[in-house]
């Protein structure tokens, strides 16, 4: 056996709405080099994989060269493990089916995974955070989009077509508010960004209250929640009712999976107990009996960047090995 073939890093890549990001990780998930760029920068994607297959490419070249790279990991939203393929996003700029596996295998010559962005958050959490040790337990990720994974028996559950674990797009009110993805009353409408921006505007309509909300220049989940942290009422009650619809969506999901515990990940998992607490008070009210008390709700102390590039290096990992160099 010839040591000298044997491949020590990858590269993790992590594709979300605002930038995208790729690094080196060796084989004990140590991020060796790591730069990105703004996503929305590319809104053909034929110019995108271009821009993101040259930019590895050089980093891969000044750090060891492709000798030293077994694969590729990729982290994006709606995408499908199984074909390989980014299928109707509702949130990026590139509609229809995208082959985006395919696409950079094609351009860099070495073995690409791909994956859901919730599914690379949950490899993530098992290989490297707070999921370490657990056998059973679901990743909820709460952002622009909602997104969740779960762990049973300490494997992934991925489903027949790699979809497995769309949370944000099952129905909590019939005929309701219009989601991205075409349907109407989705989770995601209330609980994703822009639904917890609309609740906002639809409560400062309503009502002729003061509000620090309405003397902000940009109405985010992020400038919300520091609302809240002023004590600002009518922010606070923003994110009680957003975590009341959440609450309630999570005891279905976990009557129906019996996880150990909850991991929130994302940029609306800041706010913390702003959204939390109503949450887990209709959570305890809804779930299944025998499991009230038991399913613990933990926000991710990992950094989102560094967690979903090494989710996707452990992907990276996992995928049959295969290199035009050879």
């Amino acid at each position: 056996m010839e040591e000298s073939n044997i491949k020590t890093k990858v590269v993790g890549v992590d594709i979300s709405i605002e930038s995208t990001t790729y690094a080196m990780v060796d084989v004990r998930g140590n991020i060796l080099a790591e730069d990105s760029f703004p996503t929305l920068d590319y809104p053909d994607v034929n110019n995108f994989v271009t821009a993101l297959s040259e930019n590895i490419v050089m980093m891969v070249e000044q750090n060891g060269g492709y000798e030293t790279i077994r694969s590729i990991g990729v982290s994006c939203p709606s995408t499908s493990s199984v074909s390989g393929c980014i299928e109707n996003a509702a949130n990026l700029p590139w509609k229809g089916i995208v082959p985006l596996a395919a696409m950079l295998r094609d351009r860099i010559g070495l073995a690409v995974g791909l994956s859901n962005d919730a599914h690379i958050s949950a490899l993530g959490e098992y290989a490297y955070g707070c999921a370490h040790g657990m056998k059973n337990f679901i990743i909820v990720s709460l952002g622009v989009g909602i997104g969740s994974c779960f762990f049973s028996d300490g494997r992934e559950h991925c489903g027949h077509s790699g979809y497995a674990g769309e949370f944000g797009h099952t129905c909590v009110y019939p005929d309701g508010r219009e989601c991205g993805c075409g349907n109407k009353g989705c989770l995601e409408a209330y609980v994703g960004a822009k639904g917890i921006i609309q609740t906002a505007l639809e409560m400062m309509a309503e009502s002729n209250a003061p509000s620090l909300m309405r003397n902000l220049d940009k109405l985010s989940p992020r400038t919300i929640k520091e609302c809240c942290d002023q004590g600002d009422e009518m922010a606070i009650e923003v994110y009680r009712r957003t975590g009341l619809i959440l609450g309630q969506g999570l005891a279905t999901y976990a009557s129906l999976i019996d996880p150990e515990a909850f991991i929130f990940t994302g940029g609306i998992s800041h706010a913390g107990h702003w959204l939390l607490d109503s949450a887990e008070e209709v959570f305890e009210k809804r779930v299944f009996g025998n499991l009230k008390h038991k399913v613990r709700m933990i926000v991710s102390s990992f950094n989102d960047r560094e967690r979903d590039v090494l989710g996707a290096s452990a992907l990276a990992w996992s995928v049959p090995e295969y290199s035009l160099f050879k």
